[in-house]
């Protein structure tokens, strides 16, 4: 994937099994979050820092969905357990994930094993990817998602002054 190409459509369940498009959501910025399993430490981290900040994303206008290959019932729990007030898609198939190119090979205590790198894309009110941040931290990456928002809410609203 690249900066100004066209974001993959996809329609996938959420953590209560309702069927989400991307394209319900053309007209606004869109957070697409991939990380690789749910009720994990680092994954917690991330999660619970978007849960933290997610007022202030929604004041942005933005929309943020989070996405791994967990079922909509591991989905369901691992929002239940942290309160999460977010959108959760279940690529239990991880074709989403494939299509976005994050589906990597990875060395787990010396093995290598095929998962989801943690990967955030911006994506435009045009449905086209605006930013991505690879190899993310889960420390302080929500913050990082919400100067980015900031500064290209700035640039928008200037361009259309």
């Amino acid at each position: 994937m690249e900066i100004n190409s066209k974001a993959p459509e996809f329609t996938l369940p959420d953590q209560d099994g309702k069927v989400i498009s991307l394209k319900d959501y053309r007209g606004s910025y869109v957070v697409l979050y991939f990380y690789p399993r749910a009720d994990t430490p680092g994954c917690t981290i991330e999660a619970c820092e978007f849960r933290d900040s997610y007022k202030k994303m929604e004041k942005s206008g933005a929309v943020l969905l989070g996405i791994s290959p967990d079922t909509s019932k591991a989905q369901k729990k691992f929002e239940e357990k942290f309160s999460l007030p977010f959108t959760l898609l279940a690529d239990a198939d991880r074709k989403v994930a494939d299509s976005y190119g994050v589906v990597v090979q990875k060395n787990m205590y010396g093995k290598k094993v095929t998962g989801v790198a943690r990967t955030t894309f911006i994506i435009g009110p045009d449905g086209k990817i605006v930013h991505i941040f690879n190899k993310v931290k889960p420390e302080g990456h929500a913050e990082e998602v919400l100067e980015y928002l900031k500064s290209a809410m700035k640039t928008k609203t200037k361009a259309s002054a």
